[in-house]
Protein backbone atom coordinates (compact mmCIF):
# COMPACT_ATOMS: atom_id res chain seq x y z
CA UNK A 1 0.00 0.00 0.00
CA UNK A 2 1.29 3.44 -0.83
CA UNK A 3 1.32 6.47 1.44
CA UNK A 4 -1.58 8.29 -0.26
CA UNK A 5 -3.82 5.23 0.00
CA UNK A 6 -2.92 4.88 3.69
CA UNK A 7 -3.85 8.51 4.37
CA UNK A 8 -7.12 8.07 2.50
CA UNK A 9 -8.00 4.93 4.49
CA UNK A 10 -7.23 6.63 7.81
CA UNK A 11 -9.95 9.22 7.11
CA UNK A 12 -12.46 6.41 7.78
CA UNK A 13 -13.10 6.06 11.52
CA UNK A 14 -14.77 2.70 10.88
CA UNK A 15 -11.59 1.27 9.36
CA UNK A 16 -10.86 -1.97 11.27
CA UNK A 17 -8.30 -1.40 14.04
CA UNK A 18 -6.12 -4.19 12.66
CA UNK A 19 -5.81 -2.20 9.42
CA UNK A 20 -4.99 0.97 11.37
CA UNK A 21 -2.29 -1.00 13.19
CA UNK A 22 -0.90 -2.31 9.90
CA UNK A 23 -0.72 1.22 8.48
CA UNK A 24 0.96 2.50 11.66
CA UNK A 25 3.72 -0.10 11.54
CA UNK A 26 4.19 0.28 7.78
CA UNK A 27 4.61 4.07 8.00
CA UNK A 28 5.94 4.46 11.56
CA UNK A 29 8.66 6.92 10.48
CA UNK A 30 6.23 9.16 8.54
CA UNK A 31 4.91 11.66 11.10
CA UNK A 32 2.00 12.75 8.90
CA UNK A 33 0.71 9.18 8.68
CA UNK A 34 1.40 8.64 12.39
CA UNK A 35 -0.60 11.80 13.16
CA UNK A 36 -3.47 10.51 11.04
CA UNK A 37 -3.38 7.19 12.94
CA UNK A 38 -3.67 9.14 16.20
CA UNK A 39 -6.53 11.22 14.78
CA UNK A 40 -8.32 8.08 13.57
CA UNK A 41 -8.15 6.60 17.09
CA UNK A 42 -9.32 9.88 18.56
CA UNK A 43 -12.32 10.17 16.24
CA UNK A 44 -13.56 6.65 16.95
CA UNK A 45 -13.71 7.12 20.72
CA UNK A 46 -16.52 8.96 22.39
CA UNK A 47 -16.77 10.56 25.79
CA UNK A 48 -20.37 9.37 25.85
CA UNK A 49 -19.62 5.72 25.07
CA UNK A 50 -16.27 5.08 26.69
CA UNK A 51 -16.24 1.34 26.12
CA UNK A 52 -16.70 1.68 22.36
CA UNK A 53 -13.62 0.49 20.47
CA UNK A 54 -11.83 -0.63 23.64
CA UNK A 55 -9.51 -3.47 22.71
CA UNK A 56 -5.93 -4.70 23.09
CA UNK A 57 -5.19 -3.35 19.59
CA UNK A 58 -6.41 0.13 20.58
CA UNK A 59 -4.40 0.03 23.81
CA UNK A 60 -1.26 -1.14 22.00
CA UNK A 61 -1.52 1.63 19.44
CA UNK A 62 -2.05 4.26 22.15
CA UNK A 63 1.06 3.05 23.98
CA UNK A 64 3.10 3.23 20.75
CA UNK A 65 1.74 6.68 19.86
CA UNK A 66 2.61 8.03 23.30
CA UNK A 67 6.28 7.61 22.40
CA UNK A 68 6.36 9.43 19.05
CA UNK A 69 7.91 12.84 18.52
CA UNK A 70 4.74 14.24 16.92
CA UNK A 71 3.05 16.43 19.55
CA UNK A 72 -0.36 16.02 17.91
CA UNK A 73 -0.17 12.26 18.35
CA UNK A 74 0.70 12.56 22.05
CA UNK A 75 -2.10 15.12 22.37
CA UNK A 76 -4.60 12.61 20.90
CA UNK A 77 -3.34 9.88 23.25
CA UNK A 78 -3.59 12.18 26.31
CA UNK A 79 -7.30 12.80 25.76
CA UNK A 80 -8.27 9.27 24.68
CA UNK A 81 -10.50 7.48 27.22
CA UNK A 82 -8.75 4.16 26.48
CA UNK A 83 -5.25 5.38 27.30
CA UNK A 84 -3.78 3.27 30.12
CA UNK A 85 -3.08 5.00 33.45
CA UNK A 86 0.68 4.42 33.22
CA UNK A 87 0.77 6.18 29.83
CA UNK A 88 -1.24 9.11 31.22
CA UNK A 89 1.22 9.31 34.09
CA UNK A 90 4.14 9.45 31.64
CA UNK A 91 2.40 12.08 29.48
CA UNK A 92 1.71 14.19 32.59
CA UNK A 93 5.43 15.00 32.46
CA UNK A 94 5.44 15.89 28.74
CA UNK A 95 7.35 19.02 27.80
CA UNK A 96 4.32 20.37 25.90
CA UNK A 97 1.79 22.04 28.21
CA UNK A 98 -1.17 21.17 25.96
CA UNK A 99 -0.38 17.45 26.31
CA UNK A 100 -0.27 17.83 30.11
CA UNK A 101 -3.53 19.84 30.01
CA UNK A 102 -5.28 17.06 28.11
CA UNK A 103 -3.99 14.49 30.60
CA UNK A 104 -5.57 16.72 33.27
CA UNK A 105 -8.95 16.53 31.48
CA UNK A 106 -8.91 12.74 31.07
CA UNK A 107 -11.25 11.09 33.61
CA UNK A 108 -9.00 8.00 33.62
CA UNK A 109 -5.99 9.91 34.89
CA UNK A 110 -5.04 8.54 38.32
CA UNK A 111 -5.78 10.79 41.30
CA UNK A 112 -2.11 11.05 42.31
CA UNK A 113 -1.27 12.32 38.81
CA UNK A 114 -4.11 14.86 38.96
CA UNK A 115 -2.74 16.07 42.31
CA UNK A 116 0.73 16.47 40.78
CA UNK A 117 -0.71 18.47 37.87
CA UNK A 118 -2.38 20.87 40.30
CA UNK A 119 0.79 22.95 40.64
CA UNK A 120 1.30 23.16 36.86
CA UNK A 121 0.55 26.24 34.74
CA UNK A 122 -2.88 27.78 34.09
CA UNK A 123 -3.78 25.73 30.99
CA UNK A 124 -3.26 22.53 33.00
CA UNK A 125 -5.26 23.79 36.00
CA UNK A 126 -7.94 24.70 33.50
CA UNK A 127 -8.06 21.06 32.42
CA UNK A 128 -8.23 19.85 36.02
CA UNK A 129 -11.11 22.15 36.85
CA UNK A 130 -13.44 20.37 34.43
CA UNK A 131 -12.35 16.79 35.09
CA UNK A 132 -15.03 14.87 37.04
CA UNK A 133 -12.23 12.77 38.61
CA UNK A 134 -10.49 15.78 40.17
CA UNK A 135 -10.63 15.40 43.96
CA UNK A 136 -13.10 17.69 45.75
CA UNK A 137 -10.23 19.11 47.83
CA UNK A 138 -8.61 20.41 44.63
CA UNK A 139 -11.93 21.64 43.20
CA UNK A 140 -12.40 23.68 46.36
CA UNK A 141 -9.02 25.36 45.87
CA UNK A 142 -9.65 25.83 42.12
CA UNK A 143 -12.96 27.54 42.98
CA UNK A 144 -10.81 30.41 44.31
CA UNK A 145 -8.51 30.53 41.27
CA UNK A 146 -7.85 34.01 39.93
CA UNK A 147 -8.76 32.86 36.42
CA UNK A 148 -12.47 33.13 35.61
CA UNK A 149 -12.42 30.15 33.20
CA UNK A 150 -11.00 27.84 35.86
CA UNK A 151 -13.77 28.88 38.29
CA UNK A 152 -16.40 28.52 35.55
CA UNK A 153 -15.29 24.95 34.80
CA UNK A 154 -15.40 24.12 38.50
CA UNK A 155 -18.99 25.41 38.58
CA UNK A 156 -19.86 23.17 35.61
CA UNK A 157 -17.96 20.12 36.92
CA UNK A 158 -20.41 17.31 37.85
CA UNK A 159 -18.25 16.43 40.87
CA UNK A 160 -18.39 19.89 42.41
CA UNK A 161 -20.13 19.73 45.78
CA UNK A 162 -23.10 21.82 46.81
CA UNK A 163 -20.88 23.66 49.31
CA UNK A 164 -18.47 24.73 46.55
CA UNK A 165 -21.38 25.66 44.26
CA UNK A 166 -22.82 27.89 46.99
CA UNK A 167 -19.46 29.65 47.28
CA UNK A 168 -19.28 30.07 43.49
CA UNK A 169 -22.85 31.35 43.29
CA UNK A 170 -21.51 34.51 44.96
CA UNK A 171 -18.56 34.81 42.58
CA UNK A 172 -17.87 38.37 41.42
CA UNK A 173 -17.97 37.19 37.80
CA UNK A 174 -21.54 36.99 36.53
CA UNK A 175 -20.89 33.96 34.27
CA UNK A 176 -19.39 31.95 37.13
CA UNK A 177 -22.11 32.84 39.61
CA UNK A 178 -24.85 32.09 37.07
CA UNK A 179 -23.34 28.67 36.20
CA UNK A 180 -23.13 27.78 39.89
CA UNK A 181 -26.72 28.92 40.51
CA UNK A 182 -28.00 26.81 37.60
CA UNK A 183 -26.16 23.74 38.94
CA UNK A 184 -27.57 24.35 42.44
CA UNK A 185 -31.09 24.62 41.03
CA UNK A 186 -30.67 21.33 39.17
CA UNK A 187 -29.37 19.62 42.29
CA UNK A 188 -32.37 20.89 44.26
CA UNK A 189 -34.80 19.69 41.55
CA UNK A 190 -33.45 16.15 41.86
CA UNK A 191 -34.30 15.99 45.54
Amino acid sequence: MDREKALELLDDKTLPLEKVKEIFYTFKSDMEVVGMVAMNLSLRTSVYDREKEKSPVMTGLLIELSNVEDMGSRWAVAKNPHTPAEVLEKLSRDEINLVRALVATNPNTPINVLQNLFSDEKIVRDGLSGNPSTPVKLLNILADDKDKMVRLRVAENPSTTEEILKKLSNDPDQDVSKAAQIRLEKKNEKR
